[in-house]
């Protein structure tokens, strides 16, 4: 009695799970990065990265070795071990599932395991609290407590042709999500209507409900739909565009703002396809724009342009964030780019994939380009009193080149409802 494996399904039946041979190149390379940062192994508690290496978000932990140990991966499971095991692959898991012991055995079961060294953890996504319960627990093991998130960052920087299939599945959701806008545009209708008419796609074609993010507090709304002044209120992400929000705990993206003719309408919005996040923003407006903010966009694009081609051009994403910076400056926007004075965000671009803000970042003192398979949302925006305007696809680096994977001119960069 009770639940089988065949109740979690996707769409029509659809097996939604991660393939065993993307859980296995990941486990590989992490382990190789292990070897080569020094250290043993890891154990890895934060969610976003329990669904990378092992399948699922099961309440439990996983310790991954280094390489040269020759040992196996073994997820530890509180809750549901069933549905871990199946997430894992079933029968052709290629890491071990069991259920977590009692934490004062937590450290006899890793020395049974041949585990002689303290793991390295995710210190910086973890509460400090939590953290410091499971290395008292694992005294017994030698050497310090490190961090090994950025080796993760580092690993997740480049997308596998299935990663990057869910993105284009993604964009190709998102792109409903803007058409669903398009329709639904009018004087009067409200930043949160439009924005609720977009995720009711992105729900049906089943968007998890959450954007995972690393910086603290974690959290981002999805729906930034800013109409007219609105568009010039700043709010607690760092981020060129805040908006109102629909109320003070939530004072960030859509609010009860209403659309009025001739008034710059900025839309951005996400959409996961089985986690994997794609960006993109687009303008509209009852009417027509006036020409000063048509020129502020044409002008956006052209920065835009600026930062793609330099980053094509295999250079740096710190070169990217220079040559895009002046060029705004040059153009008159040294106040006004990524937000007013004194509320700017120092960026011109980010990385997206399981997480919105992935490394890298087109910002100073990222001082590496971007490799094969990285993807990267890129999002020049002027912020004004009045409202803010500007562009945003998200891209990925291919053998030949800068590639967007968002729908890029495919959808207008000013959208007029009649």
């Amino acid at each position: 009695m009770g639940w089988n494996e065949s109740d979690l399904c996707g769409p029509e039946g659809e097996d939604w799970r991660v393939p065993v041979s993307e859980l296995e190149n990941r486990q590989l390379l992490f382990a190789n990065a292990l070897d080569s940062e020094g250290l043993d192994g890891a154990l890895l508690h934060n969610p976003v990265d329990l669904y990378y290496f092992c399948g699922g978000r099961q309440n439990g932990a996983m310790y991954i070795p280094a390489k040269s140990k020759e040992s196996t991966p073994v997820q530890f499971v509180r809750r549901s071990l069933k549905r871990a095991e199946y997430e894992a692959g079933g029968d052709d898991a290629i890491h071990e599932i069991v259920s977590f012991p009692r934490l004062s055995q937590f450290s006899e079961n890793l020395i049974s395991r041949g585990v002689t060294k303290m793991p390295s953890m995710q210190l910086s996504s973890i509460p400090h609290s939590f953290g410091t319960k499971f290395k008292n627990s694992l005294l017994e093991l030698n050497g310090e407590l490190k961090d090994c998130n950025r080796i993760i960052h580092q690993i997740r920087e480049k997308k596998s042709p299935w990663e990057l299939e869910q993105m284009s599945i993604a964009a190709e959701v998102q792109l409903q999500m803007f058409d669903s806008i398009g329709a639904l545009g009018c004087e009067g209708v409200t930043e949160l209507e439009l924005t609720a008419s977009a995720e009711a796609i992105s729900r049906a074609a089943g968007f998890g409900g959450e954007v995972s993010m690393r910086r603290y507090p974690m959290q981002c709304n999805r729906g930034v739909v800013v109409a007219g002044r609105s568009g010039g209120i700043p709010s607690f992400f760092d981020a060129a565009v805040g908006g109102i929000g629909p109320y003070p705990g939530a004072g960030m993206g859509s609010g009860f703002g209403k659309v009025k003719p001739g008034e710059p309408v900025l839309v951005d919005l996400l959409h996961a396809h089985r986690g994997y996040i794609v960006d993109m923003t687009r303008m509209f407006v009852v009417g027509k724009l006036s020409k000063e903010w048509e020129n502020k966009l044409e002008d956006m694009q052209t920065v835009k342009e600026v930062v793609v081609d330099v980053l094509h051009q295999r250079k740096t994403c710190a070169d990217a964030w220079i040559a895009g910076y002046e060029l705004a400056c040059e153009l008159g926007y040294e106040d006004n780019l990524m937000g007013m004075n004194p509320d700017q965000s120092r960026f011109l671009g980010h990385g997206v994939g399981l997480e919105l803000d992935e490394s890298p970042v087109i910002a100073a003192g990222f001082d590496r380009g971007l490799e094969e398979g990285s993807t990267i949302a890129i999002e020049p925006k002027v912020v004004y009193q009045e409202g803010s305007i500007g562009t945003e696809d998200t891209w990925v680096m291919t053998e030949s080149g800068m590639e967007p994977i968002t729908a890029g001119a495919a959808f207008p960069w000013i959208f007029e409802w009649g």
